[in-house]
């Protein structure tokens, strides 16, 4: 690429998790080094509408109506590569370099936004489309980390029509192979949205209906008693590293919305005053979670480590990981000496790095006869 390079930021989306791409769009667009990328922000509406103009992120931040403002979208055509009008007036498309994508949780985390970019060749930052939906689903996830052999809590899962219409049988299957505390969640979301903790047998039923309304599937996942919370960011395509790790303290009493976002008070600690074997444990198998699901670009891999005689469990990896002004994710590679602007030069360039790579499979193929005319 020669001159600066076009960066497609894209937030927002059809996600509960809208307001937090937001805050992390901001963060990135304000941080991307402007001697060197021209930024072209793609907000998505909570409807699910596309606009582009420098005043798309405020205008969603305010929540400003939008029926004036012209939509423009990426389309699957491999020999566009940009944005185009909706108006169908003929205009050329706005060339993007490199897509960032940012839209957390649903419609943007889970594979859909990373398809279309695969079928509109686009460059794009992050995880490709079976990291990125296997990450997003928590029980898919952990089918796959039990398989490789990666330390998990013991989980049950069920469908949410289930939830709504038999909360008995339910109850009864998750006081067999569990016992409370136990964290009921969505399967296909983050930043906490719709999970609880459980305490005792009359907040269950409660928790998973909440849980079934963000999605088909609920987890309930086994409490570990006087856990904390332990992240470790990954960076990389085919040779990752792990920074080094750090530990959210939730100002509630666990990493809920309200503690992630809102009011403030939770801290976090970079490096986690771990002991040194424990921390080099939570970078080992951040490497492995990273490398089973197939992750690529980055993601923040999540841990909880006991109290007293250290204990690691594997909770998820996050592949679009929140890129806020509190976010562990950038947080922990600044401590390793990466500061901000410099990884998001790292997160393009493995970006472009692995769209080279994808680009030079053969995806056609020379039959020895013409049978299919036949």
């Amino acid at each position: 690429m020669t001159g600066k390079i076009r960066v497609g930021v894209i937030f927002g989306g059809r996600s509960g998790e809208h307001e937090v791409s937001l805050v992390s769009a901001t963060s990135v667009m304000n941080a991307l080094d402007r001697e060197k990328y021209e930024v072209v922000p793609i907000g998505i509406t909570p409807e699910g509408r596309w606009i582009s103009s420098s005043q798309a992120l405020g205008m969603l931040k305010e929540k400003a109506p939008l029926d004036r403002e012209p939509e423009k979208f990426l389309i699957p055509e491999p020999n566009r590569q940009g944005l185009v009008s909706a108006e169908g007036n003929g205009g050329l498309p706005v060339p993007i370099d490199v897509v960032f994508p940012l839209v957390h949780g649903t419609y943007g985390e889970d594979g859909t936004l990373q398809g279309l970019l695969e079928l509109a060749n686009i460059p794009y930052v992050g995880a490709g489309v079976l990291a990125s939906s296997v990450g997003m689903d928590k029980i898919v996830q952990k089918m796959i980390f039990r398989e490789a052999g990666l330390p998990l809590v013991r989980y049950t899962w069920h469908y949410s029509a289930e939830c709504r219409e038999n909360p008995r049988k339910v109850t009864r299957l998750v006081e067999k192979a569990l016992r409370y505390p136990v964290f009921v969640k969505p399967a296909n979301t983050g930043s906490s949205v719709g999970i609880s903790k459980v305490h005792a047998r009359a907040e269950l039923a409660p928790a998973l209906l909440l849980a079934a309304e963000f999605d088909r599937k609920v987890i309930v996942e086994q409490g570990v008693p006087r856990a904390r919370e332990i992240e470790c960011s990954v960076l990389g395509n085919d040779a990752p590293e792990a920074s080094v790790p750090g530990e959210v303290i939730p100002s509630n009493e666990f990493y809920d919305y309200n503690a992630k976002y809102v009011d403030g008070k939770s801290a976090s600690v970079i490096p986690a005053r771990i002991p040194a074997a424990v921390a080099r444990e939570v970078r080992r198998l951040a490497l492995r979670a990273y490398t089973a699901i197939d992750c690529a670009g980055m993601a923040r891999v999540d841990f909880f480590v006991t109290k007293g005689k250290p204990k690691v469990y594997l909770n998820e990896v996050n592949t679009i990981p929140g890129f806020t002004a509190i976010s562990m994710y950038p947080k922990m590679w600044e401590a390793a000496g990466l500061p901000f602007s410099a990884l998001l030069d790292r997160l393009i360039a493995l970006a472009v790095e692995r769209h080279a790579q994808m680009n030079a499979r053969r995806t056609s193929y020379a039959p020895a006869n013409d049978w299919y005319r036949s």
